[in-house]
């Protein structure tokens, strides 16, 4: 099997890259070659996807089995992908996210027939409208898509809220004795995947007919709260959570860029239900837990000290909130 990745080395799809090797797959990555992340066995084509004027003599020659484009997040992405691969692969496959489920939620459970609908997050509504428009392309041209809706996956970033993912700087705060944020309650349930795990349900999508036309949520099934993924975290760093419980209306009004990913995404329940990925693909089975995760991902910024990335301006605005925050109780 011929497959395009473009992308094909971040912090998902790097996991999803090395598994596919394994498998035999003949994986091509289309990039700009400045990440410096290399996938042995992988062939690598140059080239910048947002000028499609230059590919030509890149993809001139090859057709697919299958074309995943990991970072695609606007109609215009993926008109453009139309345009690049009508006629020259057997499936498109869209890496949308689970963030376009109906915010705030309805009914307990996440399905893959949850409404999409996120009016607190423009990144959420923009992946909405790409697979409006890719269901088009589907129905009108039989155009051959595949939907995929991760949830919060992680393995090179550090699956925290606020202080997390690319930065270190909520780490840093715990091993410091810092007093770190948690937004509400700490009690709201959410599903954290490691991409090791993602990679295993999303590989057996890759050439599957039946998944043409098909939309797939692929998560873990361990629901913690959200004081047990800090403390988790924590943990694996040597360290205790200094938690301090601010309310997301709170968080919201002091920074409106929390609008996003509290109220469109992590202040709400998230639970999901794998049952359909795990029809389509028998062997899916996610047995990463969090606390076994992140002890490989906090082992990989050790490994590059530099990774360890501390923006003083995080740590500023998470003094203020609390201060702001403990002086108004």
């Amino acid at each position: 099997m011929k497959v395009l990745f473009i992308g094909g080395t971040g912090n998902i799809s790097t996991s999803v890259s090395r598994l596919c090797i394994e498998k035999g797959i003949d994986l091509y990555l289309l990039n700009r070659g400045k990440r410096g992340v290399r996938i042995k066995g992988a062939k690598t084509l140059v080239g910048d996807v947002s000028k499609p004027g230059q590919l030509s003599s890149v993809l001139k020659g090859h057709k697919w089995d299958a074309v995943v484009n990991w970072i695609a997040f606007t109609p215009e992405d993926v008109e453009r992908d139309i345009e690049l691969f009508r006629g020259k692969t057997g499936q498109y496959v869209f890496i949308s996210s689970a963030s376009a489920y109906q915010k705030p939620p309805t009914f307990s459970i996440i399905t893959e027939s949850t409404p999409l609908y996120n009016p607190h997050w423009e990144y959420s509504r923009n992946k909405i409208a790409c697979e409006e428009r890719l269901n088009h392309a589907y129905r009108d041209e039989d155009f051959p898509i595949t939907v995929v809706r991760p949830s919060f996956t992680y393995d090179t970033v550090i699956p925290l809220a606020i202080g997390g993912w690319n930065e270190y700087t909520a780490v840093d705060r715990m091993k410091k004795g810092k007093k770190i944020i948690v937004h509400g309650d700490g009690t709201s349930l959410w599903t954290i995947t490691h991409a090791e795990d993602f990679a295993k349900g999303f590989a057996g999508l890759l050439g599957h007919q039946q998944a043409i036309g098909q939309p797939f949520t692929i998560t873990s099934d361990e629901v913690l709260t959200w004081d047990q993924i800090y403390r988790t975290v924590a943990e694996a760093a040597g360290a205790e959570a200094n938690i301090v419980h601010i309310a997301t209306d709170f968080l919201v009004k002091f920074d409106e860029s929390f609008e996003g990913s509290l109220l469109g995404d992590k202040s709400h329940c998230a639970i999901f239900d794998n049952s359909k990925i795990k029809s389509f693909v028998p062997d899916f089975k996610a047995t990463i837990t969090l606390k076994e995760g992140v002890k490989k991902t906090l082992a990989w910024f050790d490994a590059h000290p530099k990774r360890k990335v501390v923006l003083d301006s995080t740590n500023k605005m998470m003094d203020r909130i609390i201060e702001t925050y403990e002086r108004m109780k």
